[in-house]
């Protein structure tokens, strides 16, 4: 390298060190204090090992029994998320000025209360799957929905991110959503509560907010949103219910946004495609969008030809 680059080179670094001293977020230099997200990652990935027992190989060890294979991986989850937990309690206004014993103990705690609702999260997912086998006819087995529908793991995730959620713990739940979102186009806050027998087909494009509520046997299509009405307020809407309420056997098409934290989408309500819902919609409803137009346009040497959908309309509740 010759002496010009590396002259170039300190005056970059001496003009970066500078530009560090400003005070700003983005210059917090906090060594070894956020959570590492590949762990987190290795985490949530080690936990499906554990959740699905029979489908996932461990490739860190070689074991001969279920008992072994399951006590190792819990050996290895129960290090690391005492770790990484500790390292994000302190975000937390509970633990903020907490010494460093008070937060090992509660990591410690939190990390046992969380691997011992492993169980019931195994039971809503079991129904998860049935929920997909049950509603989709392209589903080949139950074995096709566990290792490769992308609505399934985002679900599961989902449920693991909640559990961490409501024990209080903070950035880890979310980063394991993320990785979900960033792998499946499926983007579900981790406050979210969601019933059993959920089943989301195909799933890219879908958002879920933070407060919103999902019943059992609901079923969500790609591009669906289940959103806030307004954010403007930002930080004063924190805790606040932004985002709906979908009740019991409910099924949104594809385009649907649901928003608003006072919405309530009554029971067996059927939400058709790129429906726009700001209101309660009463039980057994269905819902589109009505007098649809579609345009033919040929070529410039032919007009355009308007057709309105026709609609069997008692088969529709009128937003």
């Amino acid at each position: 390298m010759s002496e010009n680059i590396n002259q170039k080179i300190n005056a970059l670094a001496d003009s970066l060190m500078e530009d560090y001293e400003k005070g700003r977020t983005i210059d917090e230099i906090k060594m070894f204090e956020y959570p590492d997200k590949d762990i987190v990652i290795d985490i949530l990935e080690k936990v499906k090992i554990v959740v699905y027992p029979g489908y996932y190989k461990n490739r860190h060890y070689r074991t001969y029994t279920v008992r072994n294979n399951i006590s190792l991986l819990l050996e290895d989850i129960i290090y690391n998320l005492i770790k990484q937990t500790a390292i994000v309690l302190r975000y937390s206004p509970v633990y903020e000025n907490a010494d460093t014993d008070s937060i090992a103990h509660a990591a410690e705690r939190i990390t046992f209360e969380f691997l011992e609702k492993i169980p019931k999260i195994r039971e809503y997912i079991d129904t998860d799957i049935q929920a997909a086998f049950d509603g989709d006819p392209a589903a080949y087995n139950k074995d096709e929905i566990i290792c490769t529908y992308p609505g399934l793991y985002a679900i599961f995730t989902s449920r693991i991110a909640h559990e961490l959620y409501l024990l209080g713990v903070p950035l880890i739940p979310r980063i394991m959503t993320e990785h979900a979102h960033s792998v499946t186009g499926i983007d579900i806050h981790p406050g979210t509560t969601i019933g059993k027998y959920f089943f989301i087909d195909h799933g890219t494009g879908i958002v879920i907010g933070e407060t919103t509520v999902i019943g059992d046997n609901v079923k969500i299509y790609q591009g669906v949103t289940l959103g806030a009405l307004s954010t403007k307020g930002g930080q004063k809407w924190k805790n606040v219910k932004r985002h709906p309420t979908i009740s019991d056997n409910v099924t949104i098409y594809s385009g649907a946004s649901i928003l608003g934290g006072e919405t309530v989408v009554g029971k067996g309500v059927v939400v058709g495609g790129n429906a726009f819902i700001t209101t309660s919609i009463p039980e057994g409803a269905r819902v589109s969008v009505k007098s649809q137009e579609l345009l033919y346009n040929y070529d410039a040497g032919h007009p355009v030809e308007r057709k309105e959908i026709e609609q069997d309309e008692s088969w529709y509740y009128n937003i």
